[in-house]
């Protein structure tokens, strides 16, 4: 397996559709409950600038060009004051999960960070997601806060934990 990483073009759009609603679907690794559309993440790749502090890089398995995952960092919060901070996103293609691609996305997508303005990362995970914890706690991320009950998915509350890793 040949993997390439590479910032977001549109031409990615409906394969990142794809791999989210899997997640909607199938998971409570989002709290989105109703699919998105190719033209909502084509707009949501749109905001993704490369070389910004709100960057997307996808992950490409060369052999087959399929779509093996995708990292972001998207505002933290819409407040002025909260530029410097980044929400972080990871999701890899259930069918590539284990193979090292989560760790090889974060790393090039926290290199890229450094000659930027962000001062902290945040990263959402629904408990339990031990995988998720493990390669967040590799780089550096670290627990501040855990929200009981705070989303309601197929048929259960799902408490979460908020991470922090400084840059």
């Amino acid at each position: 397996m040949n993997i390439t990483i590479r910032y977001a073009r549109s031409e990615d759009a409906e394969a990142v559709t794809h791999l989210y609603n899997y997640y909607i679907k199938h998971s409570v690794a989002t709290f989105d409950l109703e699919t998105r559309s190719i033209e909502d993440r084509l707009a949501w790749i749109d905001e993704h600038t490369p070389g910004s502090s709100h960057t997307l890089l996808v992950a490409i398995d060369e052999d087959t060009s399929a779509l093996a995952g995708y990292a972001a960092t998207s505002a933290f919060r819409p407040k002025a004051a909260y530029d410097t901070s980044a929400e972080t996103s990871i999701y890899i293609d259930h069918e590539y999960t284990g193979r090292g691609i989560g760790r090889e996305l974060y790393r090039r997508l926290f290199e890229l960070l450094e000659t930027t303005d962000l001062h902290r990362l945040y990263a959402c995970l629904v408990v339990p997601n031990e995988a998720s914890f493990r390669l967040h706690a590799e780089f550096g991320f670290t627990l501040v806060g855990t929200f009981t009950e705070a989303g309601y998915k197929h048929g259960a509350f799902h408490d979460i934990h908020w991470l922090e890793k400084r840059l």
